[in-house]
């Protein structure tokens, strides 16, 4: 399994919060967690201005952290959700990323997971990921994930409403099949770019076309459950470095990052937030074609 920095998200220094993401905030603050095998879980806890409308628990790209998707999750706070972060083993950040080597934070995301909803008790919430955490998202809405050593019990959780998953990985014999993904429970919404394409290997080339492989969540799902597929046009891995790695060389995608939060804060508030209203003016931009391409089931 290649856990290289582009096979999923790469990491980067972290960079002061925007203007915009501030503006929306009311307070962001992090504690800790301890999972019962005494492993500290360090949360990021964004809360907006005003009344909240929901909750939204995110799962960062591999080697990332939450902090390096502040024009997402700025977006998602001044629309009146609080976003609740857990800091993964596989972080260039985290102080024991060494002790948790290739599939090993596969578990760990799980009882990072768990450890927060239990956190927040029984109240619904969105789940919500980017690349690997995409993938978190997805089985936290019910795709039948290949179980990692040692966890037991349902991988999904009931408490979920919806799910948020940007460019989740393509099928992965050890993680989720296309057959696991389309066991999705609840609305989602997949998101990925027709340049985001993965590398064929460590050094390689990205492979032309293969940016399908991260649609494969919606394309196997069944029809009828309020699942969205959201293909952008030009749109790479990072949005051109203004999501999970700003160091990238660019040319920044802002207009489509644009489009990606439009639509997802409508997708969220229609599902996150049984905003009837929200979800008609969602399926009146549903359209077949480029460049912000928005497909339903």
């Amino acid at each position: 399994m290649d856990f290289s920095r582009r096979a999923f998200v790469g990491g980067a220094l972290l960079t002061p919060l925007a203007s915009s993401l501030a503006a929306g905030v009311a307070s962001v603050r992090n504690f800790d967690l301890t999972w019962a095998s005494g492993r500290t879980i360090q949360i990021t806890d964004w809360r907006p201005r005003g009344r909240e409308r929901g909750l939204v628990l995110f799962s960062h790209g591999a080697l990332s952290a939450p902090q390096l998707y502040e024009a997402v999750i700025g977006r998602w706070v001044a629309d009146g959700w609080r976003v609740m972060a857990p800091l993964h083993v596989d972080s260039e950040r985290h102080p024991h990323t060494k002790d948790f080597p290739g599939l090993a934070s596969w578990g760990a995301r799980i009882e990072d997971m768990r450890a927060l909803s239990a956190h927040v008790g029984n109240r619904p919430w969105v789940a919500a990921g980017h690349s690997y955490g995409g993938l978190v998202a997805l089985t936290m809405g019910g795709a039948a994930a290949v179980p990692p050593p040692g966890i037991s019990g349902p991988l999904s959780d009931l408490n979920v409403s919806a799910v948020v998953a940007f460019s989740p990985p393509a099928p992965v014999p050890v993680l989720c099949t296309a057959e696991g993904y389309s066991r999705i429970s609840v609305p989602a919404l997949i998101q990925t770019g027709t340049a985001d394409n993965p590398p064929a290997g460590p050094g390689l080339a990205p492979v032309p076309g293969s940016w399908k492989g991260h649609l494969v969540p919606y394309d196997a799902a069944l029809p009828g459950g309020n699942r969205y597929g959201l293909v952008l046009e030009g749109v790479d891995h990072y949005f051109g470095g203004l999501i999970c790695r700003y160091e990238v060389p660019g040319p920044k995608q802002a207009e489509r990052l644009e489009d990606a939060m439009r639509i997802s804060s409508q997708f969220m508030r229609g599902f996150g937030a049984s905003d009837k209203g929200a979800r008609r003016m969602l399926d009146r931009q549903v359209i077949d074609s480029l460049p912000v391409r928005l497909l339903r089931k």
